[in-house]
């Protein structure tokens, strides 16, 4: 035992972004901390550490999942993708070029947040609509007040933009 209670490293095999790493990690450590401090994966940022500001979000198996509380040995065997790996080719995908476009981002902190949950509503969706777009993003706190431009991407998205997240 290296001093501290209950700490118990182990190998930790996790599918991000499209590939398999190998991490070598306390089967309790919070999903994000694994993802910056083992992977330097900072896309996902720590913001209250409650899961009540959405700034951790990453897909989990095409679902939106905060990462800041759930244990990383919860995501063995789960295909993880994060901010970073929503880009292909170094093109930006749909989500991430209508928030650019419409400027929906202020200091920038729950931005990748707001663009994973908004990617993983509309992979899921068969008819996405505003209010399922809306919902999607329910719980994700701007402190910026960049929520007006957030809503604008979105209606750019479902204008046409959206066929492809």
């Amino acid at each position: 035992m290296n001093g501290r209670r209950g700490s118990r490293m182990s190998r930790v095999l996790l599918n991000v972004n499209g590939a398999v790493r190998e991490v070598e990690a306390d089967p309790a450590t919070p999903l994000i901390h694994v993802l910056r401090n083992r992977l330097g994966l900072v896309g996902a940022k720590l913001g209250c550490g409650l899961e009540q500001c959405g700034a951790c979000a990453v897909i989990a198996d095409g679902e939106k999942v905060l990462s800041c509380m759930r244990a990383v040995s919860e995501f063995e065997g789960c295909a993880i993708v994060t901010v970073e790996g929503l880009a292909e080719d170094g093109e930006l995908n749909p989500v991430q070029r209508a928030f650019l476009e419409a400027g929906a981002a202020q200091c920038g902190y729950c931005t990748s947040g707001l663009v994973v949950a908004l990617t993983a509503y509309l992979q899921a969706a068969e008819r996405p609509d505003r209010q399922g777009a809306v919902e999607a993003l329910q719980g994700h706190l701007c402190r910026c007040g960049a929520h007006a431009d957030v809503l604008r991407a979105v209606d750019r998205l479902l204008a046409g933009a959206a066929d492809d997240p």
